[in-house]
């Protein structure tokens, strides 16, 4: 039971099976799994290793390939719309993105049937500043060996993985803004 209560709070499990998309997570009433570091795994276990090449598309079909994304900090964020703590993370990720001293690149876990949807649930949730990549396949997902969302892992400019962090964070804290600083 401690289990089942510290998964919930930590983060929503990853979609299982078929196509069927779980419902949007309503972003008007608060989610008892809000991002605060309680909640949040820090995981520094795979420090050094090199970004995987992975290919993400938008709905549109338009293509991002991570082996492009060298040349600044990024942190890579895997979040779906069914996902409390993920849907609480997209403002203060949104600002992060903005500001520009880091790329964030949000990709959702979503079902291929809900790949439309996502550009536009961002934007209504202040996510501006933040590009619907895709990955219904869950390809990112089994790469980092994520089983929770959201999960956040964090590149430096060489591409050499710094931390990865399983579940909701304030990615507005000073806890975080001290992790966005390392290297």
């Amino acid at each position: 039971m401690v289990a089942g209560i510290a998964a919930g709070i930590a983060g929503c499990d990853r979609q299982s099976g078929g196509d069927k998309q779980p419902p949007e997570a309503s972003a008007s009433k608060p989610s008892p799994a809000a991002p605060n570091a309680e909640g949040a795994a820090l995981d520094r276990s795979h420090k050094g290793a090199q970004l995987p090449t992975l290919t993400f598309k938008d709905a549109a079909g338009k293509e991002i390939n991570t082996a492009s994304l060298k040349g600044k900090p990024l942190l890579i964020n895997l979040w779906a719309t069914w996902c409390g703590p993920c849907i609480a993370e997209l403002p203060a990720l949104n600002k992060l993105a903005a500001g520009g001293k880091i790329r964030v690149l949000t990709v959702s876990q979503d079902s291929e049937s809900a790949k439309a949807k996502v550009a536009a649930f961002l934007k209504a949730r202040g996510g501006d500043a933040l590009e619907p990549w895709l990955d219904p396949e869950g390809t990112a997902a089994t790469q980092w060996q994520v089983g929770t969302l959201p999960a956040s892992i964090y590149y430096d400019a060489q591409g050499r993985e710094v931390w990865r962090i399983n579940g909701g964070k304030d990615w507005a804290g000073a806890e975080a803004a001290a992790l966005l600083a390392e290297q």
